[in-house]
Protein backbone atom coordinates (compact mmCIF):
# COMPACT_ATOMS: atom_id res chain seq x y z
CA UNK A 1 0.00 0.00 0.00
CA UNK A 2 1.36 3.42 -0.94
CA UNK A 3 1.03 6.33 1.43
CA UNK A 4 0.82 9.95 0.38
CA UNK A 5 2.27 12.64 2.61
CA UNK A 6 0.17 15.73 3.21
CA UNK A 7 1.60 18.92 1.72
CA UNK A 8 3.70 20.92 4.15
CA UNK A 9 2.30 24.44 4.73
CA UNK A 10 4.79 27.27 4.37
CA UNK A 11 2.30 30.07 4.93
CA UNK A 12 -0.91 29.89 6.93
CA UNK A 13 -3.05 33.02 7.15
CA UNK A 14 -6.10 32.54 9.36
CA UNK A 15 -9.01 34.95 9.70
CA UNK A 16 -6.96 37.96 8.57
CA UNK A 17 -8.94 41.18 8.86
CA UNK A 18 -7.59 44.70 8.34
CA UNK A 19 -9.52 47.83 9.21
CA UNK A 20 -8.52 51.46 8.77
CA UNK A 21 -10.74 53.31 11.20
CA UNK A 22 -14.25 52.37 10.08
CA UNK A 23 -13.12 51.00 6.73
CA UNK A 24 -12.54 47.27 6.30
CA UNK A 25 -10.04 46.52 3.52
CA UNK A 26 -9.65 42.78 4.25
CA UNK A 27 -12.28 40.67 5.98
CA UNK A 28 -11.68 37.22 7.53
CA UNK A 29 -9.38 35.86 4.81
CA UNK A 30 -7.84 32.39 5.14
CA UNK A 31 -5.05 31.33 2.80
CA UNK A 32 -2.45 28.56 2.84
CA UNK A 33 0.61 28.21 0.61
CA UNK A 34 2.31 24.82 0.64
CA UNK A 35 5.96 24.03 0.00
CA UNK A 36 6.73 23.91 -3.72
CA UNK A 37 3.50 25.68 -4.69
CA UNK A 38 2.75 28.73 -6.79
CA UNK A 39 -0.47 30.37 -5.59
CA UNK A 40 -2.12 33.24 -7.41
CA UNK A 41 -4.16 36.02 -5.80
CA UNK A 42 -6.53 37.89 -8.10
CA UNK A 43 -9.37 40.36 -7.77
CA UNK A 44 -10.66 43.65 -9.20
CA UNK A 45 -9.06 46.95 -8.23
CA UNK A 46 -9.79 47.75 -4.60
CA UNK A 47 -10.25 44.09 -3.68
CA UNK A 48 -7.75 44.29 -0.81
CA UNK A 49 -4.96 42.24 -2.38
CA UNK A 50 -2.03 44.54 -1.57
CA UNK A 51 -3.41 45.26 1.90
CA UNK A 52 -3.52 41.50 2.50
CA UNK A 53 0.12 41.23 1.31
CA UNK A 54 1.06 43.98 3.73
CA UNK A 55 -0.55 42.02 6.57
CA UNK A 56 1.43 38.93 5.59
CA UNK A 57 4.75 40.77 5.57
CA UNK A 58 4.41 42.81 8.74
CA UNK A 59 3.89 46.22 7.15
CA UNK A 60 0.45 46.22 8.72
CA UNK A 61 -0.64 44.64 11.99
CA UNK A 62 -3.89 42.76 11.20
CA UNK A 63 -6.87 43.97 13.22
CA UNK A 64 -7.84 40.31 13.62
CA UNK A 65 -6.39 36.95 12.67
CA UNK A 66 -2.87 35.58 12.53
CA UNK A 67 -0.13 34.80 10.03
CA UNK A 68 2.21 31.82 10.51
CA UNK A 69 5.32 30.77 8.57
CA UNK A 70 6.21 27.07 8.85
CA UNK A 71 4.04 26.76 11.93
CA UNK A 72 5.39 29.80 13.80
CA UNK A 73 3.22 32.89 14.19
CA UNK A 74 5.03 35.85 12.68
CA UNK A 75 5.73 39.06 14.60
CA UNK A 76 4.23 42.08 12.80
CA UNK A 77 7.56 43.68 11.92
CA UNK A 78 8.89 43.55 8.34
CA UNK A 79 12.55 42.85 9.23
CA UNK A 80 11.54 39.97 11.50
CA UNK A 81 9.29 38.54 8.79
CA UNK A 82 12.24 38.69 6.38
CA UNK A 83 14.50 37.05 8.96
CA UNK A 84 11.94 34.24 9.32
CA UNK A 85 12.07 33.48 5.59
CA UNK A 86 9.51 35.57 3.68
CA UNK A 87 10.58 38.10 1.02
CA UNK A 88 8.50 40.31 -1.26
CA UNK A 89 8.49 42.74 -4.14
CA UNK A 90 6.20 45.75 -4.50
CA UNK A 91 3.76 47.09 -7.08
CA UNK A 92 6.00 50.11 -7.56
CA UNK A 93 9.65 49.33 -8.22
CA UNK A 94 11.76 50.20 -5.16
CA UNK A 95 15.34 49.85 -6.33
CA UNK A 96 18.16 52.10 -5.17
CA UNK A 97 18.48 54.13 -8.36
CA UNK A 98 22.03 55.40 -7.74
CA UNK A 99 23.45 52.03 -6.72
CA UNK A 100 24.73 49.40 -9.12
CA UNK A 101 22.86 46.24 -9.99
CA UNK A 102 25.23 44.22 -7.81
CA UNK A 103 24.93 46.64 -4.89
CA UNK A 104 21.14 46.39 -4.98
CA UNK A 105 21.33 42.62 -4.59
CA UNK A 106 23.92 42.95 -1.83
CA UNK A 107 21.44 45.09 0.13
CA UNK A 108 19.13 42.08 0.15
CA UNK A 109 21.89 39.97 1.75
CA UNK A 110 22.08 42.01 4.95
CA UNK A 111 19.62 39.78 6.85
CA UNK A 112 21.87 36.76 6.23
CA UNK A 113 25.18 38.31 7.28
CA UNK A 114 26.16 38.22 10.95
CA UNK A 115 29.04 40.68 10.99
CA UNK A 116 28.47 43.60 13.38
CA UNK A 117 29.39 47.29 13.36
CA UNK A 118 32.92 46.90 14.74
CA UNK A 119 33.67 44.12 12.30
CA UNK A 120 32.63 46.40 9.45
CA UNK A 121 34.68 49.32 10.78
CA UNK A 122 37.82 47.26 11.40
CA UNK A 123 37.32 45.17 8.24
CA UNK A 124 38.94 42.13 9.82
CA UNK A 125 39.27 38.67 8.27
CA UNK A 126 35.73 37.67 9.33
CA UNK A 127 34.22 40.70 7.65
CA UNK A 128 36.22 40.24 4.45
CA UNK A 129 35.23 36.57 4.27
CA UNK A 130 31.53 37.41 4.77
CA UNK A 131 31.74 40.21 2.21
CA UNK A 132 33.30 37.88 -0.39
CA UNK A 133 30.65 35.23 0.26
CA UNK A 134 27.87 37.82 -0.15
CA UNK A 135 29.31 39.06 -3.43
CA UNK A 136 29.60 35.51 -4.71
CA UNK A 137 25.99 34.75 -3.80
CA UNK A 138 24.80 38.03 -5.32
CA UNK A 139 26.58 37.25 -8.60
CA UNK A 140 25.00 33.79 -8.62
CA UNK A 141 21.58 35.40 -8.39
CA UNK A 142 22.39 37.87 -11.15
CA UNK A 143 23.48 34.96 -13.31
CA UNK A 144 20.21 33.22 -12.49
CA UNK A 145 18.08 36.17 -13.66
CA UNK A 146 20.34 36.95 -16.63
CA UNK A 147 21.85 40.22 -15.43
CA UNK A 148 25.37 39.19 -14.42
CA UNK A 149 26.78 41.07 -17.41
CA UNK A 150 25.23 44.30 -16.06
CA UNK A 151 26.44 43.93 -12.46
CA UNK A 152 28.29 47.27 -12.56
CA UNK A 153 25.49 49.23 -14.28
CA UNK A 154 23.42 51.71 -12.28
CA UNK A 155 20.00 50.20 -11.66
CA UNK A 156 18.25 53.33 -12.94
CA UNK A 157 19.73 52.71 -16.39
CA UNK A 158 18.18 49.26 -16.77
CA UNK A 159 15.13 48.76 -18.99
CA UNK A 160 11.86 48.41 -17.09
CA UNK A 161 11.62 44.64 -17.42
CA UNK A 162 15.17 44.17 -16.13
CA UNK A 163 14.46 46.43 -13.15
CA UNK A 164 11.59 44.10 -12.25
CA UNK A 165 13.96 41.12 -12.49
CA UNK A 166 16.51 42.87 -10.31
CA UNK A 167 13.91 43.50 -7.63
CA UNK A 168 13.13 39.78 -7.60
CA UNK A 169 16.85 38.95 -7.31
CA UNK A 170 17.20 41.35 -4.37
CA UNK A 171 14.27 39.64 -2.63
CA UNK A 172 15.83 36.23 -3.28
CA UNK A 173 19.11 37.41 -1.76
CA UNK A 174 17.56 37.02 1.71
CA UNK A 175 17.26 33.25 1.04
CA UNK A 176 13.47 33.08 1.51
CA UNK A 177 11.35 29.96 1.70
CA UNK A 178 8.38 32.00 0.44
CA UNK A 179 8.49 34.79 -2.14
CA UNK A 180 5.59 37.25 -2.48
CA UNK A 181 5.35 39.01 -5.84
CA UNK A 182 3.05 42.04 -6.15
CA UNK A 183 2.09 42.48 -9.82
CA UNK A 184 5.44 41.36 -11.25
CA UNK A 185 4.35 41.83 -14.89
CA UNK A 186 2.76 45.28 -14.51
CA UNK A 187 3.77 47.43 -17.49
CA UNK A 188 5.55 44.58 -19.30
CA UNK A 189 5.23 43.66 -22.96
CA UNK A 190 4.23 40.08 -23.91
CA UNK A 191 7.85 38.94 -24.34
CA UNK A 192 8.85 40.26 -20.90
CA UNK A 193 5.76 38.64 -19.38
CA UNK A 194 6.70 35.24 -20.81
CA UNK A 195 10.24 35.64 -19.47
CA UNK A 196 8.83 36.47 -16.02
CA UNK A 197 6.64 33.37 -16.13
CA UNK A 198 9.71 31.23 -16.88
CA UNK A 199 11.60 32.96 -14.06
CA UNK A 200 8.87 32.24 -11.50
CA UNK A 201 8.81 28.57 -12.53
CA UNK A 202 12.60 28.47 -12.12
CA UNK A 203 12.31 30.03 -8.65
CA UNK A 204 9.76 27.38 -7.67
CA UNK A 205 12.12 24.70 -8.99
CA UNK A 206 14.72 25.98 -6.51
CA UNK A 207 12.38 25.00 -3.68
CA UNK A 208 10.90 28.45 -3.02
CA UNK A 209 7.11 28.69 -2.69
CA UNK A 210 5.57 31.69 -4.46
CA UNK A 211 2.46 33.81 -3.84
CA UNK A 212 1.64 36.18 -6.71
CA UNK A 213 -0.77 39.11 -7.08
CA UNK A 214 -1.47 39.77 -10.74
CA UNK A 215 -4.04 41.39 -13.05
CA UNK A 216 -2.86 39.54 -16.16
CA UNK A 217 -5.27 36.60 -16.09
CA UNK A 218 -3.49 34.55 -18.76
CA UNK A 219 -0.24 34.87 -16.82
CA UNK A 220 -1.72 33.93 -13.45
CA UNK A 221 -3.80 31.00 -14.69
CA UNK A 222 -0.87 29.53 -16.65
CA UNK A 223 1.43 29.96 -13.67
CA UNK A 224 -0.51 28.93 -10.58
CA UNK A 225 -1.21 25.59 -8.93
CA UNK A 226 -4.09 27.28 -7.09
CA UNK A 227 -5.79 30.67 -7.41
CA UNK A 228 -7.74 32.63 -4.80
CA UNK A 229 -10.00 35.51 -5.77
CA UNK A 230 -10.61 38.45 -3.42
CA UNK A 231 -13.64 40.68 -3.96
CA UNK A 232 -14.25 43.74 -1.80
CA UNK A 233 -11.93 42.43 0.88
CA UNK A 234 -13.39 38.91 1.11
CA UNK A 235 -12.21 35.64 -0.40
CA UNK A 236 -14.81 34.72 -3.00
CA UNK A 237 -13.42 31.42 -4.28
CA UNK A 238 -10.24 29.35 -4.23
CA UNK A 239 -9.23 26.40 -6.39
CA UNK A 240 -7.40 25.32 -9.50
CA UNK A 241 -7.13 27.71 -12.43
CA UNK A 242 -9.89 25.77 -14.22
CA UNK A 243 -12.26 26.03 -11.24
CA UNK A 244 -11.70 29.75 -10.70
CA UNK A 245 -11.87 30.60 -14.41
CA UNK A 246 -15.20 28.84 -14.67
CA UNK A 247 -16.79 30.45 -11.61
CA UNK A 248 -19.52 32.83 -12.76
CA UNK A 249 -19.11 34.94 -9.61
CA UNK A 250 -15.50 35.72 -10.56
CA UNK A 251 -16.55 36.81 -14.04
CA UNK A 252 -19.36 38.93 -12.58
CA UNK A 253 -16.99 40.56 -10.05
CA UNK A 254 -14.57 41.62 -12.79
CA UNK A 255 -17.42 42.97 -14.90
CA UNK A 256 -18.86 44.84 -11.91
CA UNK A 257 -22.12 42.88 -12.03
CA UNK A 258 -24.05 41.85 -8.89
CA UNK A 259 -24.03 38.18 -7.86
CA UNK A 260 -25.54 36.14 -5.07
CA UNK A 261 -23.71 36.54 -1.79
CA UNK A 262 -21.72 39.57 -2.95
CA UNK A 263 -20.74 42.18 -0.33
CA UNK A 264 -23.04 45.17 -0.27
CA UNK A 265 -22.26 48.18 -2.48
CA UNK A 266 -21.52 50.29 0.60
CA UNK A 267 -18.90 47.72 1.62
CA UNK A 268 -17.41 47.84 -1.87
CA UNK A 269 -16.95 51.61 -1.67
CA UNK A 270 -15.37 51.32 1.76
CA UNK A 271 -12.91 48.68 0.61
CA UNK A 272 -11.86 50.77 -2.41
CA UNK A 273 -11.26 53.75 -0.14
CA UNK A 274 -9.27 51.65 2.33
CA UNK A 275 -7.19 50.09 -0.45
CA UNK A 276 -6.42 53.55 -1.83
CA UNK A 277 -5.34 54.61 1.64
CA UNK A 278 -3.10 51.55 1.88
CA UNK A 279 -1.47 52.25 -1.49
CA UNK A 280 -0.76 55.86 -0.53
CA UNK A 281 0.88 54.61 2.66
CA UNK A 282 3.09 52.17 0.70
CA UNK A 283 4.35 54.92 -1.57
CA UNK A 284 5.45 57.18 1.29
Amino acid sequence: MTTTTAPSPVLEATGVTMRFGGLTAVRNVDLTVNAGEIVGLIGPNGAGKTTFFNCLTGLYVPTEGKVAYKGTVLPPKPHLVTDAGIARTFQNIRLFANMTVLENVLVGRHTRTKEGLWSAILRGPGFRKAEAASRERAMELLEFIGLAHKADHLSRNLPYGEQRKLEIARAMASEPGLLLLDEPTAGMNPQETRATEDLVFAIRDRGIAVLVIEHDMRFIFNLSDRVACLVQGEKLVEGTSEVVQGDERVIAAYLGEPFEGAPEDTAAAAVEAAEAHATEGDDQ
